[in-house]
């Protein structure tokens, strides 16, 4: 193993293993099946090939980092939510009640088995902030903002998975971009927690009312679902502040600054002084989300709240309900109404919302605002017969809408697949599974009320659909497939008809 090890650290002593390299890297395509013949022409061949396959194995690509890392933080987390002094009650959590609500807080989703203010204590309630602070800003981030604040180093390979968790465009600054981002989460989050402070310190006293404005506050930022107003109705979350201007606007736009995205803050901020030379896609994802919260209102006011059972809700109620059930339910848990006397088609709306999500790099989940909009540029490119989406004067290249149409796909999928199984499982109405599978796909958080009566494989189907959103669709995509290499040659093309 030694000799293995001279093999790889120090090349240059043996002189057989320099061919060997020039051997693996620019004549195996030519050798093809005969390259175990050429290895037993040259001595220590063999042996160097092992240990340089046994050193590879042992490598993590940035993608399979991230999706690891999610793991081992939920895997903490379930322990931790697993001790005596995590539940309020006499006894410990079981295992898959803990499970489910270290991925839930991890995953920065929201649903829930049990009402977390009065099931959890308050070290419970610490663990579910951390593991929702933890998954919102990212492992990576949170990881480097360890190291940067410990005065060391940070590697290359650091700064790819850094690149691969915001979805930057590239790995230069993106240490500048990692100081700027936990610079203003923190600045945002305390924001927030001491305007949300002005109405519960006065309704919970000083010390229970900061607690609960900081929690919220992260949880809110995170586009988690998270509360703590179990105290006033089991499972109630905002729907006590339908009517406060103060909570219903301090949570909408604490939702809306972390479901933006984190480069487009940095962009924003950059070219703060002109706007026209922001990315484009920048453009795009404020361009989307703006429209979809814009429909979303239209929605709710023009047809939605003239059902009879929101007759009770004044003007001001109905405006403040609309404009935060337009900004929420895409990627927050957060409700100020009962989901469960929406009507179909504002289900069916809300569905939609929850599957197209946020921004890339964001805390927000969903097949992505980026995703639809490439999507849509590129039917309008077919309607025109053009060669090429194009936006804001750029071009979108062939590759961003292959990813997209692939990413769609398998939101797509996860989402009618795990619908159907609850579904099935359950017995329950298949527009109920729907809704709950869409809120676990996209980590959203809503629920009509099933989570709790769910069973312990339709919980297993949720849990696996929470991370697969909360990770990614390309990341669980590059994390679980091999890269092939480009080949020279290519199958001839023949003309498929589709439509």
């Amino acid at each position: 193993m030694e000799q293995d090890r001279q093999c790889i650290i120090r090349p240059k002593q043996q002189p057989h293993q320099i061919w060997y390299i020039y051997l693996r890297q620019n004549l195996c395509y030519y050798i093809g099946n005969y390259t175990d013949n050429f290895s037993a022409l040259i001595p220590g061949i063999k042996e160097c090939e092992q240990a340089v396959h046994s050193r590879n194995n042992y490598r993590l690509t940035p993608a399979q980092f991230i999706a690891v890392s999610f793991l081992l933080v939920i895997t903490l987390g379930t322990l931790l939510l697993m001790l005596p002094c995590a539940t309020a009650g006499s006894g410990s959590a079981p295992l898959l009640d803990a499970l489910f609500t270290a991925t839930s807080a991890t995953c920065v989703t929201g649903l829930v088995v049990h009402d977390t203010a009065t099931y959890w204590s308050m070290f419970g309630h610490l663990v579910i902030m951390i593991l929702m602070q933890t998954g919102g800003m990212g492992v990576m981030t949170i990881a480097i903002s360890f190291v940067m604040l410990s005065g060391r180093k940070i590697g290359l390979k650091q700064r790819w998975a850094m690149q691969e968790a915001l979805s930057a465009p590239q790995v230069g600054g993106i240490i500048h971009i990692t100081r700027f981002i936990v610079t203003a989460a923190i600045i945002i989050e305390a924001t927030g927690a001491a305007l949300l402070a002005l109405r519960f310190c006065p309704q919970y006293g000083l010390l229970r009312g900061l607690w609960y404005a900081v929690f919220h506050s992260v949880a809110a930022f995170c586009n988690s679902g998270f509360d703590l107003m179990g105290i006033n109705s089991p499972f109630s979350s905002l729907t006590g502040y339908s009517g406060d201007l103060l909570v219903n606007l301090t949570v909408t736009l604490l939702v809306l600054l972390g479901g933006i995205g984190f480069l487009v803050w940095h962009d924003l901020y950059t070219n703060r002084r002109n706007l026209h030379y922001c990315m484009l896609q920048t453009k795009l994802i404020v361009c989307t989300i703006s429209a979809v919260i814009a429909l979303t209102f239209l929605y709710y006011m023009l047809y939605e709240f003239n059902q009879p059972q929101w007759a009770h809700l004044s003007l001001q109620e109905k405006l403040l309900a609309a404009f935060f059930q337009s900004a929420s339910s895409r990627t927050s848990g957060f409700c100020t109404l009962d989901y469960t006397n929406m009507s179909e088609g504002g289900l069916l709306l809300t569905i939609a919302a929850m599957m197209i999500g946020g921004a890339p790099g964001s805390t927000a989940g969903g097949f992505k605002v980026t995703t639809m909009a490439v999507l849509l540029l590129s039917m309008v490119a077919v309607f025109r017969h053009q060669e090429n989406a194009n936006c804001f004067g750029r071009r979108i290249g062939h590759d961003v809408l292959r990813s997209a149409s692939a990413i769609f796909m398998l939101y797509m999928l996860l989402f009618w697949l795990g619908g159907f199984l609850i579904c099935s499982i359950e017995d329950i109405p298949m527009l109920t599974a729907m809704f709950e599978s869409a809120s676990a796909v996209g980590t959203v958080g809503l629920s009509l009320g099933i989570t709790p009566e769910l069973s312990s494989l339709s919980r297993l189907i949720i849990i696996m659909q929470m991370y697969f959103g909360r990770v990614g669709g390309l990341t669980m995509i590059y994390a679980m497939t091999i890269k092939y290499t480009n080949t020279h040659w290519k199958y001839p093309e023949e003309r498929v008809f589709v439509g």
